[in-house]
């Protein structure tokens, strides 16, 4: 939206706009809620990463949780400036995440192993080139959208063979946050005209940031459970100060 002071960063060069008025709190961050609502999906991630961590489970787990949190970065980035280099940041590391859900998804029973990760990484590197050069803005919704419903069927099979109930009631949450952050953004995108015009913006895109958060820290727990569930790892969920849901295994001592 328009310009409520002056930009440091000057005119915007993105694709993309939200329904969020330009330097009102700072020169130096172009939609600032847009941008901080990112926290809550970098620590997130971080929690993430200290458990794997500590439970020692295994790297692609790790590399997850720190996509996540460049992914955040990235898109801190892209919310402050509003400028065509730090929006490839943010959308390129989009689409690399969900090749890494891809890969977690589906490796436990690709046969050939080293096929599957050397084609998702060349498709990434050359998804990279193929973005910084050509500007493609309903293209890449369309892409990222594709790589979204890919998991979906593996993410559903997964839910049916889990039989522990906690376990479940994180894929239920996966699903209600992301049900809850699209009807956030699609409000941000659909009603922006009337909402500009509110004495108060609910801030929908910030909002599905923050959903997006919790749904990504869910998604990556119920991920870590299945895995641990396939190694023979005893996994539960355990709940840190009696609330925040995480994956606690036990390892045979022969691992």
């Amino acid at each position: 939206m328009a310009f409520a002071t002056s930009s440091f960063w000057g005119p915007v060069t993105s694709t993309t706009e939200w329904c969020e008025q330009n330097y009102v709190h700072s020169s130096y961050i172009a939609e600032f809620y847009n941008t901080i609502s990112n926290i809550p999906s970098i620590v997130l991630a971080l929690v993430g990463l200290v458990i794997a961590l500590s439970q020692r489970f295994e790297k692609r787990f790790s590399i997850l949780h720190i996509s996540n949190m460049i992914l955040s970065i990235g898109s801190m980035l892209f919310h402050a400036t509003l400028q065509r280099l730090q929006q490839q940041g943010d959308e390129t590391p989009m689409v690399w995440e969900m090749l890494l859900y891809i890969y977690i998804l589906y490796s436990p029973d690709w046969h050939y192993k080293s096929t599957m990760p050397t084609f998702l990484f060349l498709y990434g590197a050359v998804f990279a080139v193929f973005h910084s050069q050509i500007r493609f803005d309903i293209g890449f919704k369309l892409h990222y959208i594709m790589l979204c419903l890919l998991c979906i069927p593996r993410m559903y099979k997964y839910y049916i063979l889990t039989q522990d109930k906690p376990a479940k009631r994180l894929a239920k949450l996966y699903v209600l946050t992301l049900f809850l952050g699209l009807l956030c953004w699609l409000g941000d995108r659909l009603f922006c005209n009337k909402i500009s015009r509110w004495y108060f913006n609910p801030q929908g895109h910030a909002l599905w940031h923050s959903f997006m958060a919790f749904n990504s820290y869910f998604a990556n727990q119920f991920l870590m459970f299945c895995r641990a569930q396939q190694r023979g790892w005893n996994p539960r969920i355990a709940h840190f100060m009696g609330f925040f849901p995480y994956v606690k295994i036990q390892k045979p001592k022969s691992q």
